[in-house]
């Protein structure tokens, strides 16, 4: 027998899903319909197919809703980064932060209560995975199935340094000592002509990389001269005398870096005070899947700098508000958002999607394939939860296709139905359908093995079906990489 290294795998439970549980959008009791599976490890170039086939994940729990079922239909939406210009109403909110910052003003009147996303938790097993940790930590292959049960490698990502801290707003600052040079906390005067062909440079080689993908109406005319970029929104020089001090802090949560460590109590009690006064928890209700740990196998950190993150929001010294995301080979994707309270008038939740975004352009000049942000779903029949589309330029995943598509063109579709085909050609088929169901690969007694070889094994196990429908939710490329647990 030989061993096989954990870090190599996806291992998964499916658990399917016939039942429906409440919405926590419409508040219907039983209209909520998604499959799921517990993720005892994820490989990051699985966990980006398993997204761009409409699956997300809350914690370790990765579920997909029953699109043509579901009373809310949830429809996975990504922006084009490099081509992303803030609107009016981005620099309203990206300003009001550099006034807080400057002045300590806050702004008044009431909470424009940001709608934020709300985490599959009813749909996941009440007693969690079957596995056991030993079962699932060492899989070996057998002599007889070694060859067959050989998985097929995904595409190998372009190397990321370990991510630097994303540009940090700061206030007031020591005064540079005589001869030292220019204050190195302060943002580097550019010229306007060197800030031109910056953004001409990114916008050819996103055209390159995109390969002729779907992605909306390609603008015609160059930038205006004047017109300012996010990156330049986001570091706006401060005065020395500005009132707080705002930086972000990147810190790697899984395997937990010593920040996060060290961390975890201050953003724990951020994430509590949250629950309670947006979502009402009761303050006894355990922590479910923020900031629990992420099912992505981080053994690739070491040398490629994908996984799962934290963006520290640290006011004055003290966590403000924490955003969960994971970098992945072709996206930034957000998970999860949480923030104190006493803050909520800043628009945390837009100014974080703001920050997360010149985040991901940052990290494109590393990867240049990493070139999209992931908003999580977009749910046309919530009118609250249209706010994701403001992000442009974006695409929505077709749920029968699996192709992206341009939002301008989903909106009229979305208006006559919350369910719809959003691939405008009839003939198109789903991209990686399953094909194969022999050659699902299945971890069993701690043996990996196709699931043609698994059912001669167990004649009349009876779970042919079930296995048929997660490779069918998963695709065949992906079924024929992760391990699948039988028990």
């Amino acid at each position: 027998m030989a061993a096989a290294g954990a870090s190599s795998y996806s291992i998964v439970e499916y658990f399917g899903g016939e039942d429906g549980y409440r919405c926590g959008y419409c508040k219907n009791e039983t209209g909520n319909f998604s499959r799921g599976m517990w993720s005892h490890t994820m490989t990051v170039q699985d966990y980006q197919d398993l997204i761009d086939r409409g699956w997300r994940r809350s914690g370790k729990y990765v579920y997909k809703p029953i699109m043509n079922k579901t009373c809310c239909p949830q429809y996975t939406i990504r922006c084009h980064a490099l081509r992303f210009q803030p609107s009016k109403t981005h620099k309203k909110i990206l300003k009001k932060m550099n006034k807080f910052l400057s002045k300590g003003e806050m702004p008044a009147g009431q909470c424009d209560g940001e709608p934020m996303d709300l985490h599959c938790g009813d749909g996941a097993p009440r007693d969690g995975p079957k596995a056991h940790s030993f079962e699932v930590e060492r899989p070996v292959f057998t002599e007889t199935s070694v060859q067959e049960a050989a998985p097929k490698a995904a595409k190998s990502e372009t190397p990321l340094q370990e991510p630097a801290p994303s540009p940090s707003v700061r206030g007031p600052t020591a005064t540079p000592k005589p001869g030292v040079g220019a204050d190195p906390n302060r943002p580097q005067c550019r010229k306007a002509k060197e800030l031109r062909k910056e953004r001409r440079l990114q916008k050819e080689q996103l055209k390159k990389q995109e390969g002729g993908a779907p992605s909306g109406p390609t603008p015609t005319t160059a930038l205006s001269p004047q017109a300012k970029t996010l990156e330049e929104f986001v570091v706006e020089s401060l005065p020395d005398n500005a009132i707080h001090n705002l930086e972000v802090r990147l810190v790697r949560s899984n395997p937990p870096s010593s920040q996060f460590k060290a961390s975890f109590d201050a953003s724990y009690q951020v994430y509590k005070l949250y629950q309670m006064a947006i979502h009402k928890d009761p303050p006894d209700k355990p922590m479910l899947s923020c900031p629990a740990p992420s099912p992505l196998y981080i053994l690739l950190l070491c040398y490629c700098g994908y996984g799962s993150f934290h963006q520290q929001y640290w006011l004055d010294g003290h966590i403000v508000a924490v955003g969960v995301i994971d970098i992945l080979p072709n996206c930034v994707s957000s998970v999860y958002l949480y923030y104190h309270p006493d803050f909520a008038r800043l628009s945390l939740g837009s100014y974080s999607a703001l920050r997360e975004i010149a985040f991901t352009r940052q990290l494109q000049k590393q990867s240049t394939k990493l070139c999209f942000y992931y908003l999580g779903f977009y749910i046309h029949s919530c009118p609250k939860m249209r706010y994701k589309g403001q992000y442009q330029p974006s695409d929505l995943l077709c749920p029968e296709t699996y192709t992206w598509v341009p939002l301008e063109h989903c909106l009229p579709k979305l208006e006559n139905s919350p369910y719809a085909r959003l691939n405008q050609d009839p003939n198109a088929g789903e991209v990686n359908v399953l094909k194969n169901l022999g050659q699902v690969l299945v971890l069993h007694r701690r043996s990996v093995m196709p699931y043609a070889i698994y059912a001669r094994k167990r004649k009349g196990s009876g779970d042919e079906q079930e296995v048929q429908q997660y490779a069918g939710l998963v695709g065949q490329s992906c079924a024929e990489r992760m391990l699948l647990y039988r028990a």
